[in-house]
């Protein structure tokens, strides 16, 4: 197989999202039966068929290459390549009927991330970014805000509470006390809104690696910044914080991102 060009790695993820997510929409509103996970979140037969969808479409084209999912788990660990997929992201938007759900794919050698897409069906929006080939909102490019003060700024996090990280609600709050407007608009919809320059920063304590991957080419081709909480790569890291250019340092020194 010859050598591919981010270019086509940028338009895979892009088709595998879109298919992906498609495959979730057929069950989106239908009353689809819900069961719990060890964790206790929720999962359905929708996730499921989604990710066997997907890891069928990566297996026939490129058969050499790894997959992690959330729910299958982790299939040819030592392969250059590596597909990271949410079959559906949100999904407790998407069992109450809420669009604000996506399907997220993104292509890794190693850890460093090489392409990443989403697609919010419910919506009928997509976004997808390569390294060095910009970031692509229905195939527009798109860029993240200027804005460069949070009295003018939209602070997103997919959780008010963040039961699981509760020493870092103390931040958010103080971030989103100084904005001018603090949403819950979270999961994978928020990241869309910052790199589309529809809002500044999104927060998450914690993430998974499907989760936080596909975001990092697309916030950082769309002019942002996109790190965890110890200001390192959000891919595989301790949550994700990400923002336009303007208020990253702002934001960062009030959510409390460790310095290196």
């Amino acid at each position: 197989m010859s050598e591919v060009t981010m270019q086509q790695w940028l338009e895979a993820a892009a088709e595998l999202a879109t298919k992906t997510g498609e495959i979730a929409l057929r069950s989106y509103r239908k009353g689809i039966a819900v069961d719990l996970k060890r964790d206790r979140s929720p999962v359905t037969e929708a996730d499921r068929s989604a990710e066997r969808f997907a890891r069928e479409w990566i297996a026939t084209r490129f058969p050499d290459h790894g997959v992690l999912g959330e729910e299958y788990g982790e299939t040819n660990p030592d392969a250059r390549y590596r597909w990271c997929i949410d079959p559906i992201d949100g999904t407790r938007s998407f069992i109450a009927g809420v669009p604000l759900w996506g399907t997220l794919i993104a292509l890794c050698e190693g850890t460093k991330v090489l392409a990443g897409a989403a697609a919010y069906p419910a919506l009928g929006e997509s976004i997808a970014a390569a390294n060095g080939e910009g970031c692509w909102a229905d195939g527009v490019r798109c860029a993240v805000s200027t804005v460069d003060s949070l009295d003018r700024a939209t602070v997103l996090s997919t959780s008010l509470t963040f039961r699981h990280r509760p020493h870092r609600r103390d931040g958010w709050m103080e971030l989103a006390s100084r904005s001018n407007t603090a949403r819950t608009w979270g999961d994978c919809y928020g990241y869309l809104l910052v790199a589309t320059g529809r809002a500044e920063v999104m927060v998450d304590s914690v993430m998974m690696p499907w989760d936080a991957a596909p975001f990092v080419p697309i916030i950082t081709e769309a002019g942002g910044v996109i790190v965890d909480y110890k200001g390192q790569d959000a891919a595989f890291g301790d949550g994700s914080i990400a923002t336009n250019a303007a208020l990253a340092s702002v934001a960062h020194e009030l959510l409390g991102v460790s310095r290196s």
